[in-house]
């Protein structure tokens, strides 16, 4: 009998020792978090992070930053400029250190910046690696230097071009289309985080130039009110119960803290947290010390002036914060983050620090501000009394379904795998494309969900309406991770939630409809990744034997080109869908369910700002926004059906 050997040869020899950058070009997700549209626009946000550093340490309040026609980006700024001496470990200029070794930089210590968001040391480094090229210009000690590097790695020696009095560090890089699944930049996402930046940084100027267009587009932002415009921006369109906002600041040694608090007549919390200008999107200590100090301080002064009775309960912190619009900003010497996406603030006494600030200043501003006061905390108790609203709401849902055993929604037709990690649930519009796709599904790891009829709108509404929806309610429990605060992303049943809506004005809505409950009230699960929308085809082609889907008018003429046909060619049938219910179980499988040949677009939240703007705008009550919307992008329109 012959011997069974392992030819799995595992020694010295298999041991990769990856030299230089060539890490980072290895393994791009790990230093920007993806290759996606999000990673791509991470390369920018961390060479602008380091101007910013410049004008913390206040060396500069000018940042220019330009998309070229080629999807370049040039980022400038008249700071200081990058170092040129000789680097005493290397033996190379500063400069070449700071773009090809990790964890090179200023921020480890030396006095250079007291404050910083770029405490890793692999901004520049990184945003080298991943570049088709870079080039670096810097005006520093009379003269201008530079020097350029291609996929990180160094094409010319550092050298004198020019002779200049100003000081600053300009960088031009491209995005290397070998690493990113696009290198086409989105002016809208830069803006938004720019517009944030010069908020956060009270006097500093910020300009954004796009090159791409046939009319050159340019914004400065530049905003001295600082967090208090910030709040006032982002409630320009509502109706506030207080302005101007408060504003509540403090100082100690290695920290400072900003706080800026303005209510609105909706339903909606949203405060926004920051540490040394990262958004702290998970939260963290500082958000923890500013929630805690806010209910003890309302609910102090609700039982001063009697506004609450011996009888009743405290005000919950979800009273106190609906419709409150607030941003915490704390900016600290030593931060320390979780993980270098910076989602989280780690550091114990941050929560100390800001609970003692919002303690003493709030509590003083609401005993000085009375008519303010009696305003907020009317909403407040408004609120308490829907959230027990909800609260009977909701157990008598759980009664309901404990009577008919926990059962899932009649209508869903569920999958038989068990592991969230590999079940897809479609949410899908009307009865008619429901039968289809449960007759088209691959049942093992696919379930169906019809929905018929428009939806609540939650933007209107409070989370008791939420509970009492019959058209949300199989959605809830489809998912099985509850809602609004409640709500479990660890409970979710189907880590792929699709919503498959029809591709004309009415699927439109509904797709916003369902879209906006998730935003609301299941959040998490666009953070994680969960959400996507299917992209049903628009057009079915055939000519003889040989057929194709395309998506859009676009797509439609690409592929007819790549064919080599005209649209005039009287042998080609060209069937538009209106509708899912159109497709046969066949056609929806191929085109829009199957995992080999569908395309699905994920729900990402870049910038939870600018996404809750957008649905306030459109799902909410009042109509000019909603006219504003439509009138600013009415021209980047297609497919309309009327």
């Amino acid at each position: 009998m012959a011997e069974n050997i392992n030819t799995n040869r595992y020694d010295e020899n298999d041991i990769q020792v990856l030299e230089g950058l060539e890490a980072v070009r290895k393994r791009p997700s790990m230093y920007i978090g993806s290759t996606s549209i999000r990673g791509l626009h991470h390369l920018v946000f961390e060479i602008v992070d380091n101007s910013i550093d410049e004008s913390l340490a206040g060396r500069c309040d000018t940042i220019k930053i330009t998309i070229n026609s080629d999807n370049s980006v040039t980022v400038s700024d008249n700071g200081a400029g990058i170092p040129v001496g000789i680097h005493k470990q290397r033996g190379i200029p500063t400069v070449e250190v700071v773009h090809t070794v990790l964890h090179a930089g200023g921020k480890f210590g030396g006095g250079s910046y007291k404050v910083s968001g770029g405490l890793h040391g692999v901004g520049a480094s990184v945003v080298n690696a991943l570049s088709e090229f870079m080039e670096v210009e810097i005006k520093r000690e009379g003269h201008i230097y530079y020097q350029r590097y291609e996929r990180g790695k160094v094409m010319c020696p550092l050298k004198v071009i020019g002779e200049t009095t100003e000081t600053g560090t300009t960088s031009t890089f491209k995005p290397d289309h070998l690493i990113f699944e696009t290198i086409e930049f989105d002016k809208n996402i830069l803006l938004a985080r720019f517009r944030e930046m010069a908020f956060l940084n009270a006097g500093i100027k910020i300009i954004l130039k796009d090159n791409r267009l046939e009319e050159p587009y340019e914004t400065v932002l530049h905003y001295e009110g600082g967090i208090k415009s910030f709040v006032e921006y982002l409630n320009r369109k509502e109706t506030v119960l207080n302005n101007p906002p408060i504003y509540i600041s403090g100082e100690k040694e290695d920290a400072i803290a900003e706080i800026a608090i303005q209510y609105n007549d909706n339903y909606v919390e949203n405060i926004y947290s920051y540490a040394n200008n990262i958004n702290t999107q998970e939260g963290g200590t500082h958000l923890t010390g500013f929630k805690s100090a806010l209910t003890k301080v309302f609910n102090d002064y609700g039982r001063k002036h009697n506004l609450l009775k011996d009888s009743e309960k405290n005000l919950a912190g979800e009273d106190i914060r609906e419709g409150m619009t607030a941003i915490i900003s704390v900016k600290l010497k030593e931060p320390q983050f979780e993980g270098q996406t910076k989602q989280k603030l780690g550091n114990s006494e941050i929560r100390g620090f800001v609970e003692s600030i919002v303690n003493e200043k709030l509590a003083a501003y609401l005993e000085e501000n009375p008519q303010v006061a009696k305003a907020i905390f009317d909403k407040c108790l408004t609120a308490q009394r829907a959230r027990e609203a909800a609260k009977r709401a909701r157990e008598l849902t759980r009664r309901k379904n404990a009577l008919e055993s926990f059962s899932l929604p009649g209508k869903l037709a569920d999958c038989t795998e068990k592991d969230p990690t590999l079940c897809e649930l479609f949410i899908v519009e009307g009865d008619s494309a429901g039968g289809s796709a449960k007759q088209g599904r691959e049942r093992e790891f696919q379930a169906i969900l019809p929905l018929w009829g428009k939806m609540l709108n939650v933007e209107k509404s409070r989370i008791d309406k939420v509970y009492n929806n019959d058209k949300l309610l199989p959605v809830i429990l489809s998912i099985g991770a509850n809602v609004g605060p409640d709500f479990d992303v660890e409970k979710v049943r189907y880590h792929k939630v699709i919503i498959m809506a029809d591709a004309d004005v009415d699927g439109s809505h509904i797709r916003m409809l369902l879209l906006t409950f998730f935003y609301r009230y299941m959040k998490p699960l666009i953070e994680k990744g969960y959400l996507y929308i299917a992209q049903p085809p628009l057009y079915k082609v055939s000519k003889g034997k040989e057929e194709f889907y395309a998506f859009d008018d676009k797509d439609l003429e690409k592929r007819i080109s790549e064919r080599g046909w005209t649209k005039n060619d009287k042998n080609i049938v060209i069937q538009r869908f209106k509708g899912l219910g159109e497709m046969d179980h066949d056609e929806l499988w191929e085109t829009t369910m199957n995992p080999e040949t569908r395309t699905l677009l994920q729900v990402d939240l870049i910038n939870a700002a600018t996404a809750n703007e957008i649905f306030s705008d459109l799902m909410g009550e009042k109509v000019e926004p909603r006219r504003e919307f439509i009138y600013e992008n009415a021209k980047y329109a297609t497919n309309l059906d009327f």
